[in-house]
């Protein structure tokens, strides 16, 4: 908390809420005359479960997070939904950072037994895959979801251990 100052809490604001809105705001009108849209944010798993180190990021998308579920009351009538995807432990480049900063921290430590550690954190002990991230969002987007508006769906492996 003592090293984020103004300057730091205005760019995780811009960067990760504020862009995000603009956007939404200049594609909702066109969205609602169509009578069609989709639009799926993806702020991260720490929305509903935030952690010390990542409170500047979380705050902002915990922010997004709110705006886009009272966006999504107004403009549900009009067949335009908006959903968050909320991913842990997506195999991705991301995770591969991770790995190779806890190898760091940890000399002879293996990149394999790292993305163990970071698997086992998991409740399915495994990385999510990228194309299971991809069919989530794909279905958000369908026109079989048009009755799936203003959610968060917990992209990992089952370990959000809240209810709602």
């Amino acid at each position: 908390l003592a090293d984020w100052d103004h300057a730091a809490w205005l760019g995780a604001l811009e960067a990760n809420m504020l862009a995000p809105i603009l956007l939404i705001r200049a594609l909702i009108p066109g969205m609602r005359e169509r009578r069609f849209g989709r639009i799926v944010n993806i702020p991260s798993a720490m929305v509903k479960s935030p952690r010390p180190a990542m409170a500047l990021s979380t705050a902002a998308r915990a922010g997004l997070t709110a705006f886009c579920k009272s966006v999504s009351l107004d403009v549900a009538a009009d067949n335009v939904v908006i959903n968050n995807l909320l991913p842990e432990r997506i195999d991705t480049d991301r995770q591969r950072f991770m790995a190779e900063r806890m190898m760091a921290a940890e000399p002879g430590l293996t990149y394999d037994q790292a993305r163990a550690r970071i698997a086992a954190t998991l409740a399915a002990k495994r990385l999510g895959d990228p194309a299971e991230f991809g069919a989530a969002c794909a279905y958000l987007c369908s026109a079989q979801a048009s009755f799936v508006s203003g959610q968060n769906l917990q992209l990992d492996g089952g370990s959000y251990p809240g209810l709602i």
